[in-house]
């Protein structure tokens, strides 16, 4: 491990969020100089981020914590064109009124993390597009393409693992990374950046954003990527047999958020709460040193710990004590995720398999056939034996709820409308 001087690449180097560096030394030195300026890019693809973005949004937060000011750059104009890397196919093209619309979502989750305003290291917000949007593309292709060459992109990881597996990049994909070092060109001249992280997947954009600066403008601009995160078993981070860990609680319930990282595999406890929690070290050197049972207090603790800074400290706390009464107390506790049926509906019987589907605890009819005949579904807490059994009103407990549960971690309550 390289010294380092500046308190933000210490503790992001002792927390495990340095991949690489474009000149360590010299950022270092940056850094201890004085407030600096550093952006972190995310598209517009979904109306939410998954906890796959978390790593990037904690280094925001580091930055900040540290003295410096974080940009939060919103990729309007980008994600009318989808970042082609570690993807074997291009993404589906959106229309200006969905990238709008999840932008919306997407800022939502930036308020719990990073304090913004016009101070010397408050946060700002800004949209890629109000540039892009303005692009002459023949005076674009005369002034910046020169900079680019075609031989050295096409060495990038982002380009090269897609063709190397023989799928197509097109050409609007091709000209990502010529668009986000023109990102940083301008966040370097108009808010005096001097760092751009990420992603390792994102290595190349951001190099060819430090050479295009410092071609055009002579500017002393760095990179910085933190590692890209796998679970101990090689599952990718932010994913589940369920689909994504949602940030937003529209997209995923305080209780799922929580029980996400309740359910971390053993491996990963001491590694995520360095990197998901503001736990000081000693702590986390005593949590991740336990065995057996105790671990899974450490794991609770890496749950509200984690489920706070997302959702705020309420919210975990009720999700917690939401854990609590369901596994320890055996008691049915309301703060579980919810769907209503209507009455009428559940009078004439729904298929035991389709409600699971419904309830968000299978993905898909079959998932919740396998997940029944395979003994991992409850109703009320009593095992399902036929797939086709037909749920009705009479499941009903005396509180006017039915609890499903798939395994003994995931539950979900109906309700009647």
């Amino acid at each position: 491990m390289t010294d380092v001087k500046s308190d933000f690449l210490r503790e992001a180097q002792r927390r495990g969020f340095i991949h690489q560096c474009t000149d360590l030394e010299g950022l270092d030195s940056l850094l201890s100089k004085g407030v600096v300026t550093a952006y972190i890019g995310f598209d517009c693809t979904a109306d939410s981020l998954h906890a796959g973005s978390l790593l990037p949004i904690m280094l925001l937060r580091l930055l900040q914590q540290t003295g410096h000011r974080p940009i939060v750059l919103m990729g309007g104009g980008t994600s009318r064109i989808g970042d082609p890397s570690g993807r074997d196919e291009a993404r589906m093209l959106l229309t200006d009124e969905q990238i709008a619309s999840n932008m919306i979502g997407i800022k939502r989750v930036f308020e719990n993390f990073l304090t913004f305003g016009d101070g010397p290291t408050d946060a700002v917000m800004v949209n890629n597009n109000d540039w892009l949007s303005e692009i002459n593309y023949i005076d674009f292709l005369r002034d910046f393409g020169r900079h680019f060459s075609v031989n050295r992109m096409l060495s990038f990881d982002s380009v090269k693992l897609r063709l190397d597996r023989e799928q197509s990049l097109t050409f609007l994909e091709f000209n990502y990374m010529i668009l986000q070092a023109y990102d940083f060109l301008q966040l370097s001249r108009s808010h005096s950046c001097r760092l751009q992280m990420g992603g390792s997947d994102q290595w190349g954009n951001i190099v060819n954003g430090v050479e295009l600066s410092r071609r055009v403008d002579g500017a002393e601009v760095f990179g910085l990527t933190n590692p890209l995160l796998t679970t101990s078993s090689g599952a990718k981070m932010g994913k589940t047999a369920q689909g994504a860990v949602w940030l937003n609680e529209e997209r995923l319930s305080n209780y799922d958020y929580w029980q996400y990282w309740r359910n971390t595999e053993d491996g990963d406890v001491g590694r995520f709460l360095r990197l998901f929690t503001e736990i000081p070290e000693k702590e986390i050197a005593r949590l991740e040193a336990l065995e057996g049972a105790e671990l899974n207090e450490a794991k609770k603790i890496l749950a509200t710990a984690a489920t706070a800074l997302c959702r705020g400290e309420e919210n975990a706390t009720r999700a917690a004590e939401t854990a609590r009464q369901t596994f320890e107390q055996g008691a049915l506790a309301q703060d579980l995720p919810t769907i209503d049926i209507a009455r009428s509906e559940l009078e004439q019987g729904i298929a035991a398999f389709e409600l699971f589907r419904r309830a968000g605890l299978a993905a898909s009819n079959g998932e919740a056939r396998r997940l029944i005949k395979q003994g991992g579904a409850r109703l009320n807490d009593e095992k399902i034996e036929d797939e086709t059994l037909q749920i009705t009103s009479d499941a009903l407990t005396p509180d006017g709820v039915i609890k499903l549960s798939a395994g003994r971690k995931r539950h979900a309550l109906i309700k009647t409308q």
